[in-house]
């Protein structure tokens, strides 16, 4: 069974002009120490160190050995206390239990993300979607691969983390476990949310991942040239079902939608202005956020009203799997040497339909849907150059002249 050391100590490096000490006070547990003053002060020649009181008798030296024994005693009672909550505690803790402090619990990190999982599954269907949550779950195990292989125990507690911490979680995510830079970054942008969280709730005094900054990642763009596309449109498959997800294909070219929002779309997504252009209002699955996109694009009219009197639904409804697997197909048979998916339209529209028409990077940002024109730029900066040589070559004609 562990026990606690109560020890006083005469500080007689800090004697006093009137010739008097401090007295602190040292709890020993499991090896810790934690000293601290206990605000008396006494002759060293009447200190017995042995045992641990002043001498002789008298009323002053009565006195503060009575304090001792309080101090004592007090400090005996907190470490009873803590030992009846039959949780882990150490002697810090101890510590703030004599002062009558409130004790903030001793998490571990896993311990601590699972309650921060009980949490977050209450929200889903409220603040979050199922597919965020299991997000945070599969990064959970990951973190608990990587605590067994590093440190060899099943639990860490959140005070022992450090910077170092999540550098090495990220280097053993690239080399064990073979995730791409993108969902290492992801992985990590979740697991800091929830040690800023124990930080907010005082589990942990400062976020050790504060300065921590993930590799940048620009993923290539994949997206349809204008001869592509223009190849796309003017192709007839004898397929009807091809010529249906080439459809699909081409409106979301000249729309921007992702697929859950393609899939989903209805008439009372529309909504007409005074101007008599009809546009689309939604909400982005991804980011939650509500967007507009205008419906004056020639061929997305064309296949929405080809399309619009079959269901509810004004775009026939196939499998996001389905599709991508019947892209490849029509890639294959128009030798276009890509890797099409559903979201390579929503690439052609900014790249192609947009930022190839001089049409302003905010402007683009906001039909995407995206929060920041920052993360547009981002994505879309390796086109930016050529756009600014174009540019450039304009205005050298034009002053030429």
């Amino acid at each position: 069974m562990n026990t606690i050391s109560i020890l006083f100590v005469l500080d007689k490096a800090k004697t006093n002009t009137k010739g008097f000490a401090p007295l602190r006070c040292r709890i020993t547990y499991l090896g810790e120490r934690k000293p601290f003053a206990t605000g008396l002060f006494i002759s060293p020649k009447h200190w017995d160190s042995k045992q641990q009181k002043t001498k002789p008798p008298n009323e002053e030296h009565n006195y503060i050995n009575n304090q001792l024994s309080l101090i004592k005693n007090k400090i005996n009672q907190a470490f009873l206390l803590l030992q009846l909550q039959d949780e882990n505690f150490d002697v810090d803790d101890i510590y703030r239990q004599y002062r009558g402090e409130t004790l903030v619990k001793d998490y571990s990190l896993l311990e601590y993300y699972k309650l921060y999982l009980e949490r977050l599954k209450k929200l889903i269907g409220i603040d979050i979607k199922q597919p965020t949550y299991d997000k945070f779950e599969y990064i959970k195990d990951d973190l608990e691969e990587f605590i067994r292989f590093k440190f060899k125990k099943s639990d860490i507690k959140l005070k022992d983390l450090d910077f170092d911490f999540i550098s090495e979680f990220e280097y053993y995510s690239k080399t064990e476990l073979r995730h791409s830079q993108i969902t290492i970054n992801k992985a990590i942008q979740r697991i800091k949310k929830v040690v800023k969280k124990a930080v907010s709730q005082k589990y942990i005094q400062s976020n050790p991942f504060e300065e921590h900054k993930p590799k940048k990642v620009y993923p290539k763009l994949v997206f349809l040239t204008q001869k592509e596309l223009d190849k796309l449109e003017n192709h007839i498959f004898q397929s009807e079902t091809l010529n249906r997800v080439k459809d699909c294909y081409l409106f979301c070219c000249y729309t921007g939608l992702a697929y859950k929002e393609m899939f989903e779309l209805k008439r009372e997504d529309l909504i007409t202005k005074p101007d008599g252009i009809s546009w689309i209002y939604k909400e982005r699955e991804k980011t939650d956020r509500s967007f507009s996109v205008p419906l004056i694009l020639p061929r997305a009219l064309e296949v929405m009203e080809k399309y619009s009197s079959e269901s509810e639904y004004l775009l026939p409804r196939i499998s996001n799997q389905y599709f991508n697997r019947l892209l490849k197909e029509i890639a294959s048979i128009l030798e276009i040497s890509k890797n099409l998916t559903h979201h390579t339209a929503r690439k052609t529209f900014a790249s192609t339909v947009l930022l190839n028409n001089n049409i302003p990077m905010e402007i683009i940002s906001k039909l995407l849907g995206h929060s920041k024109v920052t993360t547009t730029q981002e994505y879309y900066a390796e086109l930016m150059p050529k756009k600014l040589s174009e540019q450039l070559q304009k205005l050298k004609t034009k002053l030429k002249k």
